[in-house]
């Protein structure tokens, strides 16, 4: 990866819909080279998705985020990955995070309501042979994601004023 390579991917990461020829014009590059230089971080894995960041607040969708932090008893020639690597084929969950602190892994879980993350933490994950404990956190509200304030924008204080 080189100076354009970081460039371009600035471009996608704050906008993921910008042409190529749009991508050329603010980093210096002709169309083709661009076009080119996304290719090969496509086929790398530099990029590995398109996605679109929708609020689902705004959307009216039921869809309930937990947090799960989880200790585990590392495996002996793999360490935490073979772990990660079970956690991450359940569909439920959308991210895998190796941490240090307290707990190993941190993972991110979506389902329709309370009762189905309760029953992923309780019936998939806690009876895995190498966890040992978890602490889930439910998302109430998400205040800004990715680096996009989430926040309906309104203006008004909700919270009354004490003096």
């Amino acid at each position: 990866m080189d100076n354009f390579d970081e460039k371009i991917l600035k471009v996608l990461r704050d906008d993921s819909r910008f042409a190529p020829a749009q991508i050329a014009r603010m980093v210096g590059l002709d169309e083709s080279e661009v076009a080119k230089r996304i290719k090969a971080m496509e086929a790398s894995g530099v990029i590995a998705k398109y996605t679109a960041l929708c609020n689902t607040e705004k959307l009216n969708e039921d869809v309930v985020t937990a947090l799960i932090e989880v200790k585990v008893t590392p495996q002996m020639s793999s360490g935490f990955d073979t772990i990660a690597k079970t956690v991450y084929q359940f569909d439920e969950v959308k991210a895998v995070y190796l941490m240090s602190g307290a707990y190993d892994l941190c993972i991110t879980v979506e389902g329709k309501n309370l009762r189905e993350v309760s029953r992923f933490v309780s019936e998939k994950l806690s009876t895995m042979r190498d966890i040992v404990s978890t602490a889930t956190h439910f998302i109430l509200k998400k205040y800004k994601t990715e680096g996009v304030i989430l926040d309906d924008g309104d203006g008004e204080e909700k919270r009354q004023v004490i003096l």
